[in-house]
């Protein structure tokens, strides 16, 4: 069983161990055609744990793989700056016209000589080893490949964090979608507490129809928003499976709620150099950077000598008992002198790339100063909208029990109750929005400095809980 189910099916035991408890065995007797699946009870970091897990994420397993690639082309570069053993054995057949290599023997009276020889066996046995002992440019495309794994474990790092932030974003979105649902259940059922007392002030003699009639006209629009309500619930849901990498069939259910939790507001240079000292994106960036420059001094390189040895053992003759031992060796030096410009291509091709990646790492951190600077606006006007949210919701609760309570003194008329109780659904959602706009702003923040992974551990054995 894979980890990510492993982790799916923890909620999902214990939320059957507290209904068996709970109804005593009632449901094990229930019908199996009418037994709806079970709702597993998800936290954020559980949902992480999920993404993040080998059978999760599908940007997870590209980023693995993108890894294991560049380690194989790192093997490759190594493998010019080894010894290059073969051994081959074999047997030939041979037949020669000797006069098709200019061999004549000369005319002798009373003699003539063949120049066909054969057929007669060659058989050799053979070891040759080859080996670069000075090639600056190999040399200097292994280091660059080596920079190329670090590069692409940066790389999943980012993907890593990326992912994090995702799931973060959705399962947020999941609930606020859970808390409109449960602020709309509540508006309706004001809505049909105020329709009692409508209906009761008439039979008293203290109401009208209309006010009846108001007051069921104020439950259809809150049964209306219910509905719209619950399917953006299962919107969000949809969303969250579809992150997580999970069968859509699925139900679940976050246990946890938005909350306010104050956040300590960097200065902006600060947050900027945070972020450079643990944004994944940068320090892939950086190994992008010093990959194309050891690329471009690789290049520039293939001008310079090299030398290389060689050498070769084995035995020749006619069978395998019939031969002698023969060898050589030596030593090469390679001088380039004029190869048609392709050198000059590759050097000028290289060195336009490394260009290009200088100008990428300056637009990358002025995107981050951007993103830091952003996330930091957005989070301290979100601290002002939830407190100015707090104290709207304060005052439209207390505006609603002052219309009830003159409506059942008969001093004051539904239309004041009805206009409480919108305003009290208007404050109920901008107290909503307002923590959302803020665990968003949170999450975009610790996105931008590159501490998403402190904010939301899981995933990794090394991660730590705040």
């Amino acid at each position: 069983m894979t980890r990510r189910f492993m982790l799916l099916l923890l909620p999902v035991l214990l939320w059957s161990c507290q209904n068996c408890r709970a109804e005593g065995g009632s449901a094990a007797a229930q019908d199996p055609a009418t037994r709806k699946s079970p709702v597993i009870p998800l936290t954020l970091k559980q949902a992480v744990d999920i993404a993040l897990s080998p059978d999760g994420s599908t940007r997870i397993r590209i980023a693995e793989e993108l890894v294991r690639q560049s380690k194989a082309r790192s093997v490759q570069s190594r493998a010019s700056l080894l010894p290059n053993i073969d051994a081959s054995v074999g047997r030939q057949n041979i037949t020669r016209d000797l006069a098709a290599f200019g061999i004549q023997f000369p005319p002798i009276p009373g003699y003539e000589f063949s120049t066909f020889v054969g057929p007669y066996n060659v058989f050799d046995a053979r070891a040759t080893a080859s080996l670069n002992v000075l090639n600056l440019s190999s040399i200097r495309r292994y280091q660059a490949s080596q920079k190329g794994v670090r590069q692409a474990e940066a790389e999943q790092e980012y993907t890593h964090d990326q992912v994090r932030s995702n799931v973060a974003r959705v399962y947020l979105s999941l609930l606020k979608a859970r808390a409109s649902e449960d602020a709309t259940r509540s508006s309706v059922a004001l809505a049909e507490r105020l329709l009692t007392l409508a209906e009761n002030q008439k039979s008293a003699g203290a109401g009208t129809g209309i006010e009846i009639t108001r007051a069921r006209v104020q439950l259809a629009n809150e049964q209306q928003r219910l509905l719209a309500a619950t399917n953006e619930v299962n919107r969000a849901q949809l969303q969250l499976l579809r992150v997580l990498g999970l069968e859509l069939d699925l139900q679940v259910e976050p246990i946890e709620i938005m909350t306010y939790e104050p956040v300590e507001i960097h200065n902006p240079q600060e947050a900027l150099q945070i972020a450079l000292e643990s944004r994944a994106d940068w320090k892939a960036q950086i190994k992008r950077e010093e990959t194309s420059r050891l690329n471009h001094s690789a290049a520039w390189m293939e001008r310079l000598p090299s030398v290389s040895l060689f050498a070769d053992y084995g035995t020749i003759g006619s069978g395998i008992n019939d031969n002698r031992p023969t060898r050589t060796y030596g030593f090469a030096v390679r001088i380039p002198i004029f190869d048609g410009g392709r050198m000059d291509g590759r050097r000028t091709e290289s060195a336009s790339r490394l260009r290009q990646e200088q100008e990428l790492t300056g637009d990358l951190r002025l995107q981050i100063e951007m993103e830091i600077r952003l996330a930091l606006d957005s989070l301290k006007s979100a601290e002002l909208q939830v407190t100015a949210a707090d104290e709207g919701l304060k005052l439209a609760k207390s505006e609603l029990e002052q219309a009830q309570r003159r409506f059942k003194a008969g001093v004051g008329s539904s239309i004041e109750v009805t206009d409480a109780q919108t305003r009290l659904e208007r404050a109920r959602d901008n107290r909503i929005e307002a923590l959302f706009i803020h665990n968003a702003a949170r999450i975009d923040l610790s996105s931008a400095m590159g501490t998403i992974r402190q904010m939301i551990p899981g995933g990794r054995p090394n991660d730590q809980e705040l």
